[in-house]
């Protein structure tokens, strides 16, 4: 992990997803570029179960697995964002990293995609707007409703947002005010690290659903560089496909 320069990650924590091949890259990026996937021993059997097993060369595929023990919090999409927004812990030597949720496919060439979506719109940080909503207050009735998280946490974060003077506002300097984080785009320098170990410090905060907390971050920090790119280049980017089964969460109490 420390040999990385530009790493393309995803994680299945408690067995609830598959292993999705990416596709689409060229031979250079297959050379360049480190694929990992982090799991944890849940998902390990289960995926066992149905006979994909890791190689002697510790793969599958293209992904370089990853067995992670002793994870932090019971809730397992808290775990999971370890990965997902502190990734320049992860891999301290890496200049670029691309987040892929479980229940997608990466479909493009890595580099090419950092060129697109940060080099060409002198960007530190890409991710998409979200397809449904705008407001992030509209975004927490929505996670209500789906049953995503307690009315009780959901009215906690709120509150305290209001409080802080986060409006309720569609639009963020042209883009919608509310993004899609399934795949996140972005470099390792200091400024974008800074942004997200605060979106990290909300969805421990708070609730784990990280797309009610991001545009609160966005506000706050007011990072320069910050690519909310539209929702039809998020679909030609990956292929989702879903969650495949339920999450099984840790029997331990979070330390």
């Amino acid at each position: 992990m420390r040999s990385c320069r530009v790493v393309v990650a995803t994680c299945a924590f408690g067995g609830g997803d598959d292993l999705h091949q990416p596709i689409g890259m060229t031979e250079v990026s297959v050379k360049k570029v480190c694929y990992v996937a982090f799991w944890d021993e849940v998902t390990l059997s289960a995926q066992h179960e149905e006979g994909k097993k890791i190689g002697e060369d510790l793969r599958i595929g293209l992904w370089r697995i990853i067995l992670v023990r002793d994870l932090p919090f019971t809730d397992q999409r808290l775990n999971g964002k370890i990965p997902k927004l502190i990734s320049h812990r992860l891999f301290p030597m890496a200049r670029y990293s691309i987040w892929v949720d479980s229940k997608s496919q990466f479909r493009r060439d890595p580099l090419g995609v950092i060129e697109a979506l940060l080099w060409r719109s002198n960007s530190s940080l890409a991710l998409s707007e979200h397809g449904a909503r705008s407001s992030l207050y509209d975004e927490g009735n929505a996670i209500v409703k789906k049953h995503k998280a307690t009315p009780e946490e959901v009215k906690i974060q709120l509150d305290q947002y209001r409080q802080d003077g986060i409006p309720d506002d569609k639009r963020f300097n042209g883009k919608k005010a509310l993004a899609e984080a399934s795949a996140i785009v972005r470099d390792h320098a200091p400024s974008t690290n800074l942004f997200m170990c605060l979106w990290f410090n909300e969805v421990v905060r708070f609730t784990s659903r990280d797309q009610l907390s991001f545009p609160y971050v966005l506000r706050r920090l007011r990072l320069p560089g910050v690519h909310l790119f539209p929702v039809c280049a998020r679909k030609d980017l990956v292929n989702s496909f879903g969650h495949r089964r339920k999450v099984k969460p840790l029997a331990k109490e979070g330390r």
